[in-house]
């Protein structure tokens, strides 16, 4: 092992040490979170495909949110199951910085989609008759590319400052995955100016994308307020409140995680609050956009008839 920077170093992730007697039980829960995870968004992403009522620009931005789901999953729980099996993991510097990055590119990415998807509903609502000119193909594919391509800058800034650190106190993660606070903690030089760096650039998505959803969501409750069809006004506000509720759900525990001081500190309840967000809200996301979405239980029900009818008696 390297005991100046990072070339060579190897880190040991320890998972849940704390907890010893409850890893066995966390490893099945998680699992089964993790199988429900990928089941439940690619399940999404794959009935938005075959069903052409959903192809519409709403259901393209929540295709690229439950892959994205699925993905931002993918990066973290496999290594924290196997942590869990056999109480601890090593990964290399060049493991863990990649892991690091792709955690940062999806939850960044995300984060500015669900800003793009409050756009999208406020166009929708507030102005129905100029929704499919404004909300073009082009422009849904227009606002995506810019959102994972802003996304792969912040990635790259966080990365980098993340592993010019040196880590020469221990290698010993006391985490589940390579995250921002614990590899801090590690660190044997001054973390102050790079962790400026990412707290300044976590804090600008987080409230540049905050920002958009609140100004959205306030025309679109003033509109709301002025339809007259009792029937049409809890429709749109199902809708609209499926999304309210992942943004609350994600924003929530991100802005406890990184918009604090010290981020280094405090590292057993991030250890709760990261699995909020990498293992929880995945999960939840599709349950709350199907089961409180008619048109998506509608589809749903059309694919399997049609699949009943295909196979036949």
């Amino acid at each position: 092992m390297a005991e100046n920077g990072t070339e060579g170093t190897e880190f040991l992730l320890t998972g849940f040490p704390e907890w010893p007697e409850l890893q066995r039980v966390l490893f099945w829960v998680f699992l089964v979170f993790y199988l429900l995870t990928l089941g439940g968004n690619l399940g999404i992403v794959g009935l938005i495909q075959v069903d052409t009522l959903l192809q519409t620009p709403m259901y393209f931005f929540l295709g690229h949110l439950s892959l994205l789901d699925a993905c931002y999953s993918s990066v973290v729980v496999p290594q924290m199951l196997v942590a869990l099996r056999s109480g601890s993991t090593s990964v290399t510097s060049g493991q863990c910085a990649a892991q690091f990055f792709l955690f940062t590119l999806c939850a960044s990415t995300e984060c500015c989609l669900l800003a793009v998807m409050a756009y999208d509903r406020y166009v929708a609502v507030c102005h129905p008759l100029l929704y499919v000119t404004i909300v073009t193909p082009r422009a849904c594919w227009g606002l995506v590319s810019g959102v994972y391509a802003g996304a792969l800058v912040i990635s790259i800034i966080c990365t980098g400052c993340a592993f010019s650190l040196s880590f020469c106190k221990s290698h010993c993660l006391d985490f589940f995955f390579c995250d921002l606070p614990p590899l801090l903690k590690l660190s044997c030089t001054e973390t102050k100016a790079r962790e400026l760096v990412m707290f300044v650039v976590s804090l600008s998505v987080i409230t540049t994308s905050v920002t958009v959803i609140l100004v959205s969501y306030l025309f679109i409750i003033k509109a709301i307020l002025c339809i007259r069809s009792a029937g049409r006004r809890a429709k749109t506000f199902s809708t609209c409140g499926s999304h309210v509720t992942a943004v609350a759900l994600f924003f929530g525990t991100l802005a406890s995680m990184y918009l604090k001081g010290d981020m280094g500190q405090a590292l057993e309840v991030g250890k709760v609050v990261s699995v909020f967000y990498t293992v929880v809200i995945p999960m939840l996301n599709p349950m709350i956009y199907s089961l409180r979405n008619k048109e998506v239980k509608e589809a749903l029900s059309r694919v399997l008839n049609r699949t009943k009818i295909t196979q036949g008696p």
